[in-house]
């Protein structure tokens, strides 16, 4: 989900007001000492909301379950995939795994087998996609057209009503019948041909020729049946020539009341389908499907439907929407969704749940989702999203009978929601021991452990959250409790550190904001406007002190007691947190520059490429957009377009973009971006010379140092891969001389090839002395060492960043070379834990199959095709395994 689920703790509805002013109201640069009679002021300041409930499907062995969801898919009816492809992508959604949860969506899309699950599924990736609406008019700009997600034509999707054999109905000799018949409505008559009215449905046939009093009349009154002699004339022409011309929405609403009544379905499904090709606007389809609803118009239905869902999420901010979506019957969704009641419905809760997870509307949805439920994984999800919505609301007690369902059926970390209600109704034992029963009786988790910490206090609480860390490293709330534990503690120094090692790889908005109340309590007001001007850059309406205060009111504030910087001095403070790899720093710079006069095209560019570095491609995209709306020029909004469309997997697009932006003007980045996309496009190498001559071309033009320091290592970068060391050398020593310090690294690559392997390591010791996010560089150093140098130097990635996978890799590795087999596969799967990773997955099932464990290796093999359905060496892997299955 988009938005934060928020606890019960930060977002309550009536909260105290805070007064940040008088933290701020003290002398410039004056540092707090701690005393007694700081320390309640620190506790008020310092707060660690209890963690979320998170309303995902969160199985135990995620591996296990996805490995199930591939097995069936190799094996199961078309009607079952986009089931498993929503299923998986549940999976991947409570992992976290953005990327994979798209790519199971779109797998869904493109599986599904019915025109519903083409019209949900494509309604969900727009959604998704609804930020990028920009790339769709840059790609008209360069001739091509994205029509990936486009409306569907839903009447050419679902077959037309044939005609089958004729009427199975006494009848007279047709011949004594009169040929010609009057229908009198009112005052008018109109008159027909009888066989062809006989052949519009089984009634009309045997009334106008069975053994009814009707069959030997020459004028029949229809005068009660709610039809105008205007509609009966169209009907009559339609029964000749099976067509309906142009007729208003208002008479061929008539005619489907009319033919639905008489049974006339060629009729009734002329006028579905005229009807829902009429269709507009939201508003047409408002009037349209009660109606298509009440009168069984399958065409009609889903063609309204869809118009709901490309509008998605503005139109469930229509209450006339949600009031019809939200009261259907499963009959009257079985019209309008077919058999994709539950993939609409997943849909639908989604977008309410991010639009406000306590309203009605959500309610109503995720009611929906449980009557839609079929199977007992979908009835899991059903049951544990209605559950954490009703606990938000304080429905505690229809909360707990969700959550114990769901419970029942299997999910376990239902029992999250089962233990906050045991707590709030003061039974905190029982919730401890629940969450101690769930420990011993399955396999051990890191949320576990972080949940049964708040029903404990002192030195078993410490330990439960270490080892929620040691489980699951990327888990918050246990840095964040420990940080602000020795904050009250008065040591500042080790909450600080505590803090950065999860800000180290994970920049969590509520992180950052917990550093920032600690700088503040420090009264170090210099780093505190640093962190906010960060959490303000990656999310502008950031709100801190559980939502009451807007982050930047407090930047506004902070800034009284902060030196005001010159333009240049934010230059040279760019550089050096640039040379430093202080990301962080870095963006602070940046978004403190952009209230100056300087041009701003170029910053909001230099803070893309930070937020991507930080792994923030949402807020680099936005970033981005920016860059381009403030462009000075025709040629440098070129640019940015070009790196838009590369960056959304748009590379031959982006490197139009750049040859247009030179074709005007030859620029630094324009011939930096042609370079860069024709590296990554081209798998030729004889690329490389042109590449090069771009690059050169890109240093010849006038440009900062910083991003001249990063041409010369990318230039170094492609002479290595020709094998031209000399000349990369002299590349990477130049960019080092203007302080660009990932050369470094570089440059210890040409040490390593020039086999001198302690200059390589000198050489990232430098890097490592320099760089304040260094994990990368320890990585690195490791391949220039002994064996002993490398455990120590990859311990030290683990510690920074749990989530590389190399240092498991190759510790895995080294285990198995030593015949420690089980020791192998249990350092494999700690990481597993918690990060779906093709790598690991493929190690582990090699090991296992090593072993002879051919159901471990299958398991794994099957759940990182999962992962990556393409890969070819697990594809191989897999086939060989699945031979020696018993």
């Amino acid at each position: 989900m988009r938005t934060f689920f928020p606890s019960e703790s930060c977002k309550e509805t009536h909260l105290k007001s805070i007064n940040p002013q008088s933290w701020l109201q003290v002398e410039r640069g004056k540092l707090a000492k701690f005393s007694s009679e700081s320390a309640s002021s620190i506790d008020s300041l310092i707060k660690v909301p209890e963690p979320s409930i998170l309303p995902f499907f969160k199985p135990v062995d995620y591996v296990q379950v996805l490995a199930k969801i591939h097995e069936e898919l190799e094996s199961c009816s078309p009607q079952e995939r986009s089931n498993l492809y929503l299923l998986q992508f549940q999976v991947f959604k409570g992992l976290g795994e953005v990327k994979l949860m798209r790519r199971s969506l779109r797998s869904a899309w493109s599986k599904a087998s019915t025109v519903y699950e083409k019209l949900v599924f494509g309604a969900w990736l727009k959604y998704e996609k609804q930020d990028e609406e920009l790339i769709s008019d840059l790609l008209s700009s360069c001739g091509k057209c994205a029509k990936e997600f486009g409306a569907i034509d839903i009447a050419s999707e679902m077959p037309a009503y044939k005609k089958l054999s004729p009427h199975a109905v006494i009848t007279t000799n047709e011949d004594s019948c009169p040929r010609t018949v009057s229908f009198r409505i009112g005052d008018e008559k109109i008159a027909c041909d009888r066989q062809k009215i006989a052949g519009l449905s089984a009634p009309f046939h045997t009334m106008l020729n069975g053994c009814f009093t009707e069959s030997f009349c020459e004028e029949i009154d229809l005068s009660e049946n709610n039809i105008s002699p205007l509609a009966m004339r169209v009907i009559n022409e339609f029964s000749s020539t099976g067509l309906l011309n142009e007729v208003s929405p208002d008479l061929l609403l008539e005619m489907l009341v009319f033919a639905n009544k008489f049974c006339c379905e060629s009729l009734k499904d002329a006028c579905d389908r005229k009807l829902a090709s009429l269709i507009s606007c939201r508003q047409d389809a408002l009037e349209l499907l009660e109606c298509a609803l009440e009168e069984n118009s399958p065409v009609l239905a889903a063609s309204c439907l869809q118009v709901f869902l490309r509008e998605l999420p503005d139109s469930l901010k229509d209450s006339q929407v949600v009031e019809l979506l939200s009261n259907t019957t499963r009959q009257q969704r079985s019209i309008m969704i077919g058999p994709a009641s539950f993939s609409l419905y997943c849909l639908l809760s989604e977008v309410s749940m991010n639009l406000d997870p306590r309203s009605d509307e959500s309610v109503h949805f995720l009611r929906t989702l449980v009557d839609s439920a079929e199977t007992s994984q979908q009835k899991m999800v059903a049951y544990h999203q209605l559950g954490c919505v009703k606990f938000l609301r304080k429905e505690l007690d229809e909360a707990e009978h969700l959550f114990e369902a769901a419970f029942n059926l299997g999910h376990t970390y239902s029992v999250v929601g089962l233990a906050r209600l045991g707590q709030l109704r003061g039974h905190k034992r029982w919730a401890y021991e629940k969450l101690c029963s769930v420990i011993s009786s399955s396999i051990p988790l890191g949320w576990m452990y972080q949940e049964s910490s708040l029903y404990c206090e002192g030195e078993k609480r410490w330990n439960d959250l270490e080892k929620a860390t040691e489980l699951d490293p990327t888990l918050t709330y246990p840095y964040m409790y420990r940080a602000a534990s020795l904050m009250r503690k008065q040591n500042a120094q080790a909450a600080l550190s505590e803090i950065n090692r999860i800000l180290g790889f994970k920049l969590a908005l509520e992180c950052l904001e917990l550093r920032f109340c600690f700088y503040l309590a420090l009264e170090d007001y210099q780093l505190a406007i640093c962190d906010i001007q960060a959490i303000l850059t990656l999310c502008p309406d950031y709100r801190v002190f559980e939502g009451r205060v807007a982050a930047l009111q407090l930047r506004t504030l902070l800034r009284e007691h902060v030196e005001n910087w010159t333009e240049a001095d934010c230059w040279l403070q760019l550089y050096d947190r640039w040379s430093s790899v202080d990301d962080i720093g870095s963006l602070s710079v940046i978004y403190q520059m952009l209230e100056s006069d300087a041009a701003k095209g170029v910053l909001y560019f230099r803070q893309s490429l930070l937020l991507l570095r930080l792994n923030c491609p949402d807020a680099a995209m936005r970033s981005l957009q920016l860059a381009r709306q403030h462009a000075s020029s025709e040629h440098e909004s070129l640019v940015y377009e070009g790196w838009i469309l590369y960056d959304t997997g748009h590379c031959e697009e982006g490197l139009h973009k750049a040859e247009e932006s030179i074709s005007i003007k030859r620029s630094f980045e324009a011939f930096f971006l042609k370079a860069y996309a024709l590296a990554d496009s081209s798998l030729d190498a004889s690329c490389s010379s042109t590449v090069i001559s771009l690059l050169e071309d890109a240093l010849r033009c006038p440009s900062d140092r910083l991003r001249k320091g990063q041409a010369l290592n990318n230039l170094g970068s492609v002479y290595v891969d020709c094998g031209k060391l000399d000349a990369a050398a002299d590349c990477y020593i130049n960019a080092l001389k203007i302080r660009h310090t990932r050369a470094h690294q570089g440059l210890a690559r040409v040490h390593f090839l020039r086999n001198d392997k302690v200059a390589a390591y000198d050489e990232m010791t430098k890097l490592i002395e320099k760089a304040k996010n260094n994990a990368s560089a320890y990585e690195k150093r490791s391949e220039y060492c002994d064996r002993d140098r490398t455990k120590a130097d990859l311990e030290m990635v683990t510690r920074l960043d749990p989530l590389r996978v190399y240092p498991y890799r190759y510790r895995a590795a080294v285990l198995m070379d030593n015949h420690k087999e089980k020791e192998a596969i249990e350092e494999l799967s700690r990481a597993i834990a918690f990060k779906a990773d093709l790598h690991l997955l493929h190690l582990r099932a090699a090991f296992h199959e090593h072993i002879g464990d051919v159901m471990g290796a299958l398991r794994d093999c099957r759940a990182a095709l999962s992962v990556d359905p393409n890969h070819q060496e697990m594809l191989e892997l897999h086939s060989r395994v699945n031979s020696q299955e018993p």
